[in-house]
This record gives C-alpha cells, sequence and structure tokens, in this order.
C-alpha cells in the first residue's frame, strides 16, 4: 500500500498545477474526476483547487445516462476518466500554489426532484481560504504526524475533505482501494494509520469479520489511532458501542452532516452522557429547530453555498434569521435545552445503502416511461449489511427484467433495486402522495 507523504504531494500539485495551466484551464473552471480513487487523485484535487480549478469530483460507477447530464450542466473545461489521463497531471511543469484551497471541491447531490444538482460554495478570498484550512484542522486535530487511513470513496465529500486536511496539516496518506475487513486489518498492521473516516456499514463489517476471525483480538491492534471518525447514515446503537470499546471511547467521534455542510462533532464521551444524540453545533455553527421540526444550521461566510445552475433550489434552502443567513437540507429533529441535536429523521424519503445516499425521486426519474409501466415507487428497507436496501414497488405489465436492465444502463449499482413489487396499485395518502412508509 502506498503511503504518501506531504511533501511528496506538495511536488505532485505543483506539478498538476502546471500541467492544468498548460491545458489552458483558468480560475473557476471545472475538471471532472471520474475514476476510483487514490493518493495521486487527492494530489491532483488540491493541486487544483490551490490554483483556483474546481474539481467535480463524480463517482466512476454512475451510467452514461447519469454521467452526461451532469457533464452538460457543469460545462467542464477538462475531463479525467482513466488513471493514464490522471497521471498526466502529475508530470507538468511545477508551478507556484496558493498556501490554502482557493474553492472547494463541487459534490454532486441529488434530491426530491429526482434530479442531481451541484453544491457550490463559490471561489474563497485570501482570508477565507486559510480560515476554512484552520476550522478543520483545529476541529480534528490535524498534525504532520498523522497517517490517514482512507476506507470509503474518496469521491464523497467527506472522505476526501479528511485526506487533504491531513495533507495540508503536513501529514501523510494512504488509500484502501475498496473496503474488506481483511484488508483494512493488514492495511492498520502495516501503515499503523493514526485517523480514518468510515460509514457505519464498514464498521459493522468489520465486527462481523473480527467475531469470526479475531475472537480474542490477538490480530487487530487498534492502538495507533487516535481518531475513528463515523457519520453518513445512523449507526446502531450496538454497533455503536462495540465501535468505542474496539477503538477507545477518547478514540470515537461521530458526525451529522451532508454535502452541503457540517452541522454537529460527537465524541464518544458525550454520547455516553446524552446517549442518541449527534452532539451539538460544531465550532462556527448555529442550529436551531422551526416549529414543524425541521432543522437549521448557520455557519461562517466560507461555509456557504448555492447550488450550481438553479438559484430557486438554493432559494428554498436558504433564509434569512436574526442571527445571519440559515439553511436545511429537509432534515427534521429536536435540540435539548443543553443543545445536543437528536434527529427523527433524515431528508423525506431518503434512503442510505452502505453510507451512499439514495433519492427515490431520482430513481423513479431514471426508470420513468417505460413501455408498459404506468407507476413506480422506490423506498427503503432495513438491512443488516447496508442498513438499508434499495426497493420498488411498480403498476403495469412491464415485465421485471426489463425494469432491472433499464435501471442497469441508467444508475449506478447502489441506486438500482434490490426488488421489485408489482402490485395493482400504489397506497396513497388523500391528497395522491405515495405512502412510501408503509410500502
Amino acid at each position: 500500500m502506498q503511503l504518501l507523504s506531504a511533501q511528496a504531494s506538495r511536488f505532485a500539485q505543483e506539478q498538476v498545477a502546471g500541467a492544468l495551466d498548460d491545458l489552458g484551464l483558468v480560475e473557476s473552471d471545472r475538471l471532472v474526476l471520474s475514476l476510483p480513487g487514490s493518493v495521486d487523485y487527492v494530489s491532483v484535487v488540491l493541486g487544483a483547487t490551490r490554483s483556483g480549478i474546481v474539481p467535480v469530483p463524480l463517482d466512476p460507477r454512475l451510467t452514461a445516462y447519469e454521467r452526461d447530464h451532469i457533464i452538460r450542466d457543469v460545462a467542464p473545461a477538462h475531463i479525467v476518466d482513466s488513471p493514464a489521463g490522471l497521471d498526466s497531471l502529475l508530470h507538468g511543469p511545477p508551478k507556484d500554489l496558493d498556501p490554502s484551497p482557493r474553492c472547494r471541491p463541487m459534490h454532486f447531490t441529488s434530491g426530491t426532484s429526482g434530479r442531481p444538482k451541484g453544491v457550490w460554495s463559490g471561489m474563497f478570498t485570501a482570508d477565507h481560504a486559510g480560515a476554512s484550512v484552520r476550522e478543520e484542522r483545529d476541529l480534528w486535530g490535524f498534525v504532520a504526524e498523522d497517517v490517514h487511513l482512507v476506507v470509503s470513496p474518496i469521491y464523497h465529500s467527506a472522505p476526501l475533505r479528511f485526506a487533504a486536511g491531513t495533507l495540508l496539516a503536513g501529514g501523510s496518506i494512504a488509500v484502501l482501494p475498496t473496503f474488506d475487513p481483511a484488508a483494512f486489518a493488514d492495511a492498520v498492521r502495516d501503515v499503523r494509520p493514526t485517523s480514518m473516516f468510515c460509514v457505519p456499514a464498514h464498521l459493522q463489517r468489520l465486527l462481523a469479520w473480527l467475531d469470526e476471525h479475531d475472537a480474542d483480538r490477538q490480530v487487530f491492534d487498534t492502538s495507533s489511532f487516535r481518531l475513528v471518525a463515523h457519520a453518513g447514515a445512523p449507526c446502531p446503537e450496538p454497533i455503536r458501542r462495540r465501535t468505542h470499546d474496539l477503538f477507545g471511547e477518547k478514540v470515537v467521534w461521530e458526525f451529522y452532516g451532508s454535502t452541503e455542510g457540517q452541522f454537529t462533532a460527537c465524541p464518544a464521551t458525550e454520547w455516553h452522557a446524552h446517549p442518541g444524540s449527534l452532539g451539538r453545533a460544531r465550532p462556527g455553527r448555529s442550529l436551531s429547530a422551526d416549529a414543524e421540526g425541521q432543522l437549521w444550521c448557520g455557519v461562517p461566510e466560507w461555509a456557504r453555498f448555492t447550488y450550481w445552475n438553479d438559484p430557486d433550489k438554493t432559494a428554498t434552502a436558504w433564509r434569512d434569521s436574526p442571527t445571519g443567513p440559515i439553511f436545511t437540507v429537509g432534515d427534521l429533529g429536536r435540540i435539548d435545552d443543553d443543545g445536543y441535536v437528536y434527529l427523527d429523521s433524515r431528508r423525506e424519503d431518503l434512503i442510505i445503502s452502505g453510507g451512499v445516499n439514495v433519492y427515490p425521486g431520482e430513481v423513479e426519474a431514471a426508470l420513468d416511461g417505460i413501455s408498459g409501466l404506468v407507476e413506480i415507487a422506490v423506498f427503503g428497507r432495513d438491512d443488516d449489511r447496508w442498513g438499508q436496501r434499495v426497493c420498488a414497488a411498480y403498476v403495469g405489465d412491464v415485465d421485471e427484467q426489463v425494469l432491472r436492465s433499464v435501471a442497469e444502463t441508467r444508475l449506478a449499482p447502489p441506486k438500482r433495486p434490490k426488488t421489485y413489487e408489482r402490485l395493482s396499485s400504489l397506497p396513497r395518502t388523500a391528497t395522491g402522495k405515495v405512502r412510501r412508509t408503509e410500502l
């Protein structure tokens, strides 16, 4: 497994900056990255952002149907979709970098409308660029001695943010190509990481593997870790408590947020004092709940965002408050008198499968229009391995295999329904809305 130091990455970033300059990219141009993660991937992202170029990380499993829509939307100046294309950016003439990234990567997130939208934070001023790096470093304690192990797909916002933050602090990173408990245990033994970010599905698989292969905990030594952060999906309490025991209460943190922004941070010690909570607002954030229980978040100016090319959706997400602009992603919850947040439900209808957000609207839109299909509703069911699995109920004479075939053409694997059920009609409310919970 390759271990990339901050010094080696900085030189690579300078070459990336030079390569992008040679290609004619200028400030605020978009650079699409559609390939699996690696240590070089992180260097390319940092070389771009420290030159004012906006990386657009995409899941390489996206179908042409999904990817083409995004590419039309962002109008990228350059696309990298192969290891050779990535490598070509690592051999440009070295060029000076800004001290801190001048922008954030533009990650795409779906919604109930079924159309993925880019989360765009704009170009930073010099002051805001430095402040953005410092607030992550202050919260997570990134230092030059850190070795961060990436175990989640790096095109997602949190894995990329932790890896980049470690390198910017002078630390080193290693990237696990895919999460496999045995390979993860080997990496922990060989690399001796000090930090990692993961989702509950990773922890669940790891614990099941340890139960089978390392009952006495003789093989898996966790003593090198100072930080294990998890988020992305609700963590079952038994998994959470066993994770605290395995890594240590002073090591494990949980946080709550979304692609749009990070809301809370909760060390395990606080969770035990306030079971069921997701912690309090992370530094620099304010949280409130409206009369309907919808959670709203206030952030520093450098953490604000718009939805790319969608002013209407942006306007719906933001509103003014006495303390300044606040935004919501539609989650419902409550905040107790001590400021601890308790989540009642994630965004309406959202399915979280293996830490991947799947919106029924996007899946339904991809399958809409198939001959013989009258209507279709996508929903989630509990799954022991992935947290939830994507399911579909439909009305019409279309053959199930046709639905599966179209899904394979138009949807990345996590979004494809695992089961299809034909019904005579879909259950609906009095106003005509599908009752997904009944399904």
